[in-house]
């Protein structure tokens, strides 16, 4: 399996008759976009905006951002299991367009466990600055959903509107050459692999029981997760569209744009590429809803890192909430256990930092624990200069704002290795 990412900078947006991307400014044909998602009876009408990097500027709530990507001619499809049938990832050649994002907001707070007002998309002031997104150009999509659409209905009406017009766009620059590609090596899954490098593998959740999917919710290859064991992923099909996040951001703690450029996989292949270790595969894994659920898949995942990719390593990541901590625990307990060295990540919000959590990682084995804190960090921020929201009523509520809170700015709090905060002991 090869993946190349071509990717085509995007220093600007703007509206214009055609899409196609002029030097470094992408121009969008956005009466031909709204056509496209229309399509979609789901909707009433669906307006866009551009929001520029360091822009006096607040939208939310958010769905999910989503980096623009389409695939060339003769490689794996787009978004495999959502906009097409749900063949292999992550082969051939993707066209990235780099420096920009579509942000797809919600009418209201998705699952409403952030706050009322959800994640937004803070572009300046001290919130901003701990974001990813805060440097991008955002074509921002605004649904409107027709009388009596709501709830799973909307959702996944939303989510294949995010992808449509990611590709859409991306496929503007099919035919240009690229500002710069990068191909990323074949792992070896199998010995004797490269001698002398230790074998790394990666273990990460990206869903948890203890929030029911809806049941046409795409997050695996389109396939909402219910009932999955652990399964082996090649990382280029975390990179390429076969894993999207959930309905409810706020809860994974990633949205799709992170998972496309997924800061452990990407830096383990980065040291592969370096020859300083042996990158040999991923596990995508769900948490449990009771004991022995967590069993069985800890003990899965385990296996699997085990003796299918022959780890002596491992990098363990948890989906959001408290729950989800259990069993990354005993996941890497288990490798522990089998003479596997592991690490994990673990980022919370300020209640877990209760005794009752703390114990979840009593294990002496587990030695190696990544803490990404200070998730309730919080900001006084100014008012907004501009807001962009789906509802009057919304919009309203978002210029109100003068203090937001870190898991409330898309881009600052990641369970799947890329929080902005960290915590230190003093």
């Amino acid at each position: 399996m090869n993946l190349t990412l071509a990717y085509h900078p995007v220093e600007a947006l703007r509206f214009d008759a055609s899409t196609r991307l002029d030097g470094t400014t992408l121009d969008i044909d956005v009466d031909d976009l709204r056509g496209l998602l229309l399509e979609d009876e789901a909707f009433e009408d669906i307006a866009f905006e551009f929001v520029a990097p360091d822009e006096d500027c607040r939208a939310g709530p958010v769905f999910d951002i989503i980096e623009p990507r389409a695939k060339a001619a003769s490689s794996s499809p787009d978004f495999p299991g959502i906009l097409g049938p749900p063949l292999t990832a992550g082969m051939g050649t993707t066209h990235v367009l780099s420096g920009m994002a579509v942000t797809v907001l919600d009418e209201h707070a998705a699952g409403g466990s952030r706050g009322s007002i959800g994640r937004v998309l803070e572009m300046t002031g001290p919130a901003a600055e701990g974001s990813c997104y805060s440097k991008l150009h955002h074509l921002v999509v605004i649904p409107r959903m027709a009388p009596g659409r709501d709830g799973p209905a909307a959702q996944r009406a939303k989510r294949v509107a995010g992808l449509k017009a990611a590709v859409h766009l991306a496929r503007a620059v099919a035919s240009d050459a690229p500002g710069e590609s990068r191909t990323f090596e074949p792992v070896d899954p199998g010995p004797p692999g490269r001698p002398g490098l230790p074998r790394v593998a990666y273990v990460g959740q990206i869903f948890s029981r203890q929030r029911r999917a809806e049941l046409d919710e795409p997050v695996l290859y389109g396939h909402n997760t219910t009932g999955m064991l652990p399964v082996l992923l090649h990382p280029d099909e975390w990179l390429d569209g076969g894993v999207v996040t959930s309905y409810y951001t706020s809860m994974g703690g990633a949205e799709t744009y992170l998972y496309q450029n997924h800061p452990i996989i990407t830096e383990l292949y980065r040291r592969h590429h370096a020859g300083e270790l042996n990158f040999v595969g991923t596990v995508a894994s769900i948490a449990g809803s009771d004991n022995t659920d967590r069993d069985r898949n800890c003990h899965a995942a385990a296996a699997l890192v085990q003796w299918a990719l022959k780890a002596d390593a491992a990098v363990l990541t948890k989906y959001g909430g408290g729950v989800p901590h259990a069993d990354l625990a005993e996941t890497a307990r288990l490798l522990e256990t089998a003479g596997i060295r592991t690490s994990v990540m673990v980022s919370d919000v300020s209640r877990d930092r209760r005794v009752e959590s703390a114990l979840l990682f009593n294990f002496p084995e587990l030695n190696a624990i990544v803490y990404g804190g200070g998730n309730d960090t919080r900001w006084q921020v100014p008012p907004a200069g501009r807001v962009i929201a789906a509802t009057p009523a919304v919009g309203e509520l978002l210029a109100g704002v003068r203090e937001l809170g870190a898991m409330n700015v898309a881009g600052v709090t990641n369970q799947q290795g890329a929080s902005r905060l960290r915590a230190v002991v003093y």
